[in-house]
Protein backbone atom coordinates (compact mmCIF):
# COMPACT_ATOMS: atom_id res chain seq x y z
CA UNK A 1 0.00 0.00 0.00
CA UNK A 2 1.04 3.60 -0.69
CA UNK A 3 2.44 5.76 2.57
CA UNK A 4 0.22 8.53 3.02
CA UNK A 5 3.27 11.01 1.13
CA UNK A 6 2.78 9.29 -1.96
CA UNK A 7 -0.68 9.28 -1.75
CA UNK A 8 -0.77 13.07 -1.48
CA UNK A 9 1.09 13.07 -4.66
CA UNK A 10 -0.83 11.04 -6.35
CA UNK A 11 -4.00 13.27 -5.36
CA UNK A 12 -2.38 16.54 -6.51
CA UNK A 13 -2.86 14.90 -10.53
CA UNK A 14 -6.36 12.82 -9.63
CA UNK A 15 -7.53 16.39 -8.41
CA UNK A 16 -6.69 17.97 -11.47
CA UNK A 17 -7.88 15.33 -13.49
CA UNK A 18 -11.32 15.10 -11.92
CA UNK A 19 -11.56 19.24 -12.15
CA UNK A 20 -11.17 18.71 -16.04
CA UNK A 21 -13.48 16.41 -15.96
CA UNK A 22 -16.04 18.48 -14.10
CA UNK A 23 -15.28 21.41 -16.46
CA UNK A 24 -15.88 19.19 -19.56
CA UNK A 25 -19.26 18.08 -18.38
CA UNK A 26 -20.25 21.68 -17.36
CA UNK A 27 -18.89 22.95 -20.87
CA UNK A 28 -21.29 20.15 -22.27
CA UNK A 29 -24.04 21.42 -20.48
CA UNK A 30 -23.85 24.66 -21.66
CA UNK A 31 -24.62 23.61 -25.67
CA UNK A 32 -28.30 22.55 -23.91
CA UNK A 33 -30.96 25.16 -24.68
CA UNK A 34 -31.59 26.66 -21.19
CA UNK A 35 -35.27 27.65 -22.40
CA UNK A 36 -36.97 26.91 -25.73
CA UNK A 37 -40.38 27.02 -27.17
CA UNK A 38 -42.51 24.52 -27.73
CA UNK A 39 -46.54 24.75 -29.22
CA UNK A 40 -46.13 27.88 -28.63
CA UNK A 41 -44.93 27.62 -25.03
CA UNK A 42 -41.82 29.57 -23.18
CA UNK A 43 -39.97 27.07 -21.15
CA UNK A 44 -38.73 28.68 -18.43
CA UNK A 45 -34.96 28.27 -17.32
CA UNK A 46 -35.23 26.67 -13.96
CA UNK A 47 -37.08 23.67 -16.04
CA UNK A 48 -33.66 23.33 -18.26
CA UNK A 49 -32.44 19.39 -18.39
CA UNK A 50 -29.15 21.42 -18.51
CA UNK A 51 -29.06 22.67 -15.01
CA UNK A 52 -28.58 19.06 -13.86
CA UNK A 53 -25.63 18.55 -15.43
CA UNK A 54 -24.55 22.03 -14.42
CA UNK A 55 -24.88 21.37 -10.85
CA UNK A 56 -22.68 17.78 -11.26
CA UNK A 57 -20.12 19.24 -13.61
CA UNK A 58 -19.70 22.36 -11.13
CA UNK A 59 -19.15 20.17 -7.91
CA UNK A 60 -16.63 17.78 -9.75
CA UNK A 61 -14.71 20.44 -10.69
CA UNK A 62 -15.26 21.96 -7.30
CA UNK A 63 -14.10 19.19 -5.18
CA UNK A 64 -11.46 17.99 -7.49
CA UNK A 65 -9.88 21.53 -6.99
CA UNK A 66 -9.89 20.63 -3.35
CA UNK A 67 -8.72 17.84 -3.45
CA UNK A 68 -5.73 19.08 -5.32
CA UNK A 69 -5.46 21.92 -2.90
CA UNK A 70 -5.15 20.07 0.03
CA UNK A 71 -2.17 17.69 -1.72
CA UNK A 72 -0.72 20.65 -2.04
CA UNK A 73 -0.87 22.21 0.88
CA UNK A 74 0.14 18.70 2.81
CA UNK A 75 3.25 18.06 -0.21
CA UNK A 76 4.11 21.63 -0.58
CA UNK A 77 5.53 22.93 -3.47
CA UNK A 78 9.27 21.43 -3.71
CA UNK A 79 7.79 17.97 -3.58
CA UNK A 80 5.71 18.18 -6.44
CA UNK A 81 8.69 19.71 -8.60
CA UNK A 82 10.71 16.53 -7.68
CA UNK A 83 7.41 14.52 -8.40
CA UNK A 84 7.42 16.75 -11.83
CA UNK A 85 11.14 15.79 -12.66
CA UNK A 86 10.51 12.11 -11.66
CA UNK A 87 7.40 12.29 -14.37
CA UNK A 88 10.49 13.15 -16.73
CA UNK A 89 13.12 10.73 -15.67
CA UNK A 90 13.30 7.06 -17.05
CA UNK A 91 12.35 5.89 -13.61
CA UNK A 92 8.67 6.38 -14.98
CA UNK A 93 9.30 4.44 -18.09
CA UNK A 94 10.28 1.71 -15.75
CA UNK A 95 7.14 2.04 -13.59
CA UNK A 96 5.11 2.16 -16.69
CA UNK A 97 6.37 -1.99 -17.49
CA UNK A 98 5.52 -2.83 -13.61
CA UNK A 99 2.88 -5.84 -13.56
CA UNK A 100 0.72 -3.60 -11.47
CA UNK A 101 0.61 -1.31 -14.24
CA UNK A 102 0.48 -3.99 -17.21
CA UNK A 103 -2.80 -5.29 -15.08
CA UNK A 104 -4.43 -2.14 -15.51
CA UNK A 105 -3.81 -2.14 -18.97
CA UNK A 106 -5.63 -5.11 -19.91
CA UNK A 107 -8.27 -3.39 -17.81
CA UNK A 108 -8.63 -0.65 -19.66
CA UNK A 109 -8.51 -2.31 -22.93
CA UNK A 110 -11.22 -5.01 -22.12
CA UNK A 111 -13.63 -2.59 -20.58
CA UNK A 112 -13.09 -0.43 -23.78
CA UNK A 113 -13.35 -2.76 -26.50
CA UNK A 114 -16.06 -4.22 -24.59
CA UNK A 115 -18.06 -1.02 -24.25
CA UNK A 116 -17.41 1.36 -27.23
CA UNK A 117 -16.15 -1.16 -30.08
CA UNK A 118 -18.38 -5.22 -29.09
CA UNK A 119 -21.82 -3.99 -27.50
CA UNK A 120 -22.52 -1.90 -30.67
CA UNK A 121 -21.77 -3.82 -33.18
CA UNK A 122 -22.13 -7.73 -32.12
CA UNK A 123 -24.41 -9.99 -30.61
CA UNK A 124 -24.87 -9.06 -27.15
CA UNK A 125 -23.99 -12.76 -25.78
CA UNK A 126 -21.34 -13.17 -28.29
CA UNK A 127 -19.71 -10.20 -27.05
CA UNK A 128 -20.80 -10.87 -23.24
CA UNK A 129 -18.66 -14.04 -23.51
CA UNK A 130 -15.68 -13.10 -24.92
CA UNK A 131 -15.63 -9.96 -22.61
CA UNK A 132 -15.80 -12.68 -19.79
CA UNK A 133 -13.81 -15.32 -21.05
CA UNK A 134 -10.48 -13.21 -21.62
CA UNK A 135 -11.14 -11.07 -18.22
CA UNK A 136 -12.12 -14.47 -16.00
CA UNK A 137 -8.96 -16.38 -17.35
CA UNK A 138 -6.39 -13.35 -17.48
CA UNK A 139 -6.39 -12.74 -13.85
CA UNK A 140 -7.48 -15.92 -12.25
CA UNK A 141 -4.76 -17.67 -13.32
CA UNK A 142 -2.67 -15.01 -11.46
CA UNK A 143 0.38 -15.04 -13.94
CA UNK A 144 2.05 -12.12 -15.19
CA UNK A 145 3.50 -13.65 -18.25
CA UNK A 146 0.36 -15.40 -19.15
CA UNK A 147 -1.38 -12.28 -18.62
CA UNK A 148 0.75 -10.47 -21.09
CA UNK A 149 0.53 -13.09 -24.06
CA UNK A 150 -3.10 -13.20 -23.67
CA UNK A 151 -3.90 -9.88 -23.72
CA UNK A 152 -1.16 -9.42 -26.68
CA UNK A 153 -3.84 -11.86 -28.23
CA UNK A 154 -6.68 -10.39 -27.55
CA UNK A 155 -5.14 -6.94 -28.75
CA UNK A 156 -4.36 -8.64 -32.52
CA UNK A 157 -7.97 -9.92 -32.80
CA UNK A 158 -9.89 -6.50 -31.34
CA UNK A 159 -7.45 -4.81 -34.42
CA UNK A 160 -8.76 -7.03 -36.37
CA UNK A 161 -12.52 -6.94 -35.51
CA UNK A 162 -11.80 -2.98 -35.46
CA UNK A 163 -10.62 -2.76 -38.85
CA UNK A 164 -13.39 -5.40 -40.13
CA UNK A 165 -15.74 -3.11 -38.97
CA UNK A 166 -14.37 0.54 -40.04
CA UNK A 167 -13.74 -1.00 -43.82
CA UNK A 168 -17.50 -2.01 -43.53
CA UNK A 169 -17.21 -5.68 -44.55
CA UNK A 170 -20.32 -6.56 -42.96
CA UNK A 171 -22.43 -4.93 -45.18
CA UNK A 172 -19.85 -5.87 -47.88
CA UNK A 173 -20.88 -9.73 -47.05
CA UNK A 174 -24.31 -9.26 -46.64
CA UNK A 175 -25.70 -10.61 -49.25
CA UNK A 176 -23.50 -14.16 -48.57
CA UNK A 177 -22.72 -13.87 -44.98
CA UNK A 178 -25.61 -13.00 -42.56
CA UNK A 179 -24.22 -11.68 -39.10
CA UNK A 180 -20.50 -11.60 -40.61
CA UNK A 181 -19.71 -9.29 -37.54
CA UNK A 182 -20.88 -12.32 -34.86
CA UNK A 183 -19.40 -15.19 -36.93
CA UNK A 184 -16.15 -13.14 -36.72
CA UNK A 185 -16.52 -12.72 -32.95
CA UNK A 186 -17.37 -16.54 -32.75
CA UNK A 187 -14.28 -17.66 -34.22
CA UNK A 188 -12.20 -14.64 -32.31
CA UNK A 189 -13.79 -16.71 -28.89
CA UNK A 190 -12.68 -20.49 -29.95
CA UNK A 191 -8.71 -18.78 -31.42
CA UNK A 192 -8.52 -17.13 -27.68
CA UNK A 193 -9.85 -20.19 -26.19
CA UNK A 194 -7.18 -22.56 -28.09
CA UNK A 195 -4.54 -20.38 -27.57
CA UNK A 196 -4.88 -19.96 -24.00
CA UNK A 197 -5.65 -24.04 -23.93
CA UNK A 198 -2.13 -24.17 -25.49
CA UNK A 199 -0.23 -21.89 -23.01
CA UNK A 200 -1.91 -23.55 -19.59
CA UNK A 201 -1.98 -27.15 -20.93
CA UNK A 202 1.23 -28.51 -19.34
CA UNK A 203 0.06 -27.02 -16.06
CA UNK A 204 -2.63 -29.12 -14.20
CA UNK A 205 -3.83 -26.43 -11.82
CA UNK A 206 -4.20 -23.77 -14.46
CA UNK A 207 -6.44 -26.22 -16.73
CA UNK A 208 -8.80 -26.25 -13.65
CA UNK A 209 -8.47 -22.46 -13.64
CA UNK A 210 -9.55 -22.78 -17.41
CA UNK A 211 -12.22 -24.31 -17.14
CA UNK A 212 -13.51 -22.69 -14.46
CA UNK A 213 -13.19 -19.46 -16.36
CA UNK A 214 -15.32 -20.83 -19.44
CA UNK A 215 -18.07 -22.84 -17.02
CA UNK A 216 -18.55 -19.09 -15.73
CA UNK A 217 -18.15 -16.90 -19.12
CA UNK A 218 -20.69 -19.38 -20.59
CA UNK A 219 -23.03 -19.66 -18.20
CA UNK A 220 -23.20 -15.92 -16.65
CA UNK A 221 -24.74 -14.24 -19.66
CA UNK A 222 -26.94 -17.10 -20.52
CA UNK A 223 -28.18 -17.29 -17.13
CA UNK A 224 -28.95 -13.76 -16.66
CA UNK A 225 -29.62 -12.72 -20.67
CA UNK A 226 -32.66 -14.83 -21.41
CA UNK A 227 -34.40 -13.40 -18.26
CA UNK A 228 -34.25 -10.06 -19.70
CA UNK A 229 -35.42 -10.98 -22.73
CA UNK A 230 -37.97 -12.52 -22.43
CA UNK A 231 -39.45 -12.53 -18.78
CA UNK A 232 -38.48 -8.68 -18.54
CA UNK A 233 -38.86 -8.11 -22.38
CA UNK A 234 -35.94 -5.76 -21.90
CA UNK A 235 -34.21 -5.95 -25.70
CA UNK A 236 -30.79 -6.65 -25.84
CA UNK A 237 -28.23 -3.43 -26.53
CA UNK A 238 -27.33 -5.61 -29.99
CA UNK A 239 -29.29 -8.55 -31.63
CA UNK A 240 -27.94 -10.69 -33.68
CA UNK A 241 -26.77 -14.34 -34.20
CA UNK A 242 -27.49 -15.74 -30.84
CA UNK A 243 -30.72 -13.80 -30.10
CA UNK A 244 -31.55 -14.87 -33.78
CA UNK A 245 -31.21 -18.69 -32.91
CA UNK A 246 -32.55 -17.83 -29.65
CA UNK A 247 -35.82 -16.56 -30.70
CA UNK A 248 -36.10 -19.30 -33.29
CA UNK A 249 -36.21 -21.99 -29.93
CA UNK A 250 -38.54 -19.70 -27.91
CA UNK A 251 -41.41 -19.13 -30.56
CA UNK A 252 -40.46 -22.57 -32.03
CA UNK A 253 -40.12 -20.80 -35.68
CA UNK A 254 -38.60 -23.31 -37.57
Amino acid sequence: MMDKQNLRKADIFSGTVISLFGLWIVSQALKMPMKDSWGGVQNVWYVSPALFPLFVGAMIALLGALLTRTALKSVGILELGRTLTWLWSSDLVRFLGTPTVIRFYAMAVLFSGFVFLNIPRIDFFLCSVLFLVVFISMFHFDDDSLLIKLLLFYLAGTVITFVFFVLEFPKLLEGHITYAGDWLTLAFILAYCMYAWVLIRPTPVMRRKYRTSLILAVIAPFLIGPIFKYLLLVPMPTEGLVVTLMDAIRYWDF
